[in-house]
């Protein structure tokens, strides 16, 4: 049974991303998922600064992290960096308004599917693909592109786009680092 992938973003949750250097398999095994719960799991630096125990983010640079989540058989990998605010105006300052965002710092963000998904109703191949978005203050659009691994938006290309969409941005609880979450409703993914 094939699923359906809802994106929902939030106007003042901060994007940033940071792409995996090694290809990833078909399979995820439970080693895989251990590493990332100690590199980037629940009990990590970005989610003590988000919750308050940490009072100042003073970490330098943009700590490796992960979302995931296996919904009807489906599973679904994002690999990040998760950056701090830290004072900065982000949007339409640090993250120009208009223009391809690589949703990120760094390299790429990715996003796997190790089933084929159906987004904004086009059938997505199993694969790994980039996360690029453009910021509007009224609308962002989503971008999946198969050259998931490249730097910023350097590399950025339109012709190698799988799938654009509109979304429209949500007020939501200010985080102070990144962070992604692959969560279900349902039968589909938000």
């Amino acid at each position: 049974m094939m699923i359906k992938i809802i994106f929902n973003f939030s106007l003042l949750l901060l994007m940033v991303s940071c792409n995996s250097e090694k290809k990833p398999s078909d399979k995820t095994t439970a080693e895989d998922h251990s590493l990332h719960q100690m590199i980037g799991g629940s009990n990590s630096y970005a989610d003590s600064v988000n919750s308050g125990l940490i009072a100042e983010d003073t970490l330098k640079g943009s700590p490796h992290r992960t979302a995931m989540n296996t919904i009807n058989g489906t599973h679904v990998h994002i690999e990040y960096s998760s950056p701090g605010v830290k004072g900065r105006v982000i949007w339409g300052g640090l993250v120009a308004y208009d223009k391809v965002w690589v949703t990120g710092a760094h390299a790429a963000t990715t996003i796997r599917f190790y089933k084929p998904v159906e987004i904004e109703g086009k059938t997505i191949p199993t694969g790994t693909y980039a996360l690029f978005s453009i910021p509007g203050k009224e609308t962002w659009q989503v971008i999946l592109n198969s050259h998931y691994n490249q730097h910023l938006a350097d590399e950025y290309n339109e012709k190698d786009d799988i799938l654009r969409f509109s979304v429209k941005p949500e007020n939501d609880t200010m985080m102070q680092r990144l962070t992604y979450s692959v969560d279900a409703s349902g039968e589909k993914f938000r």
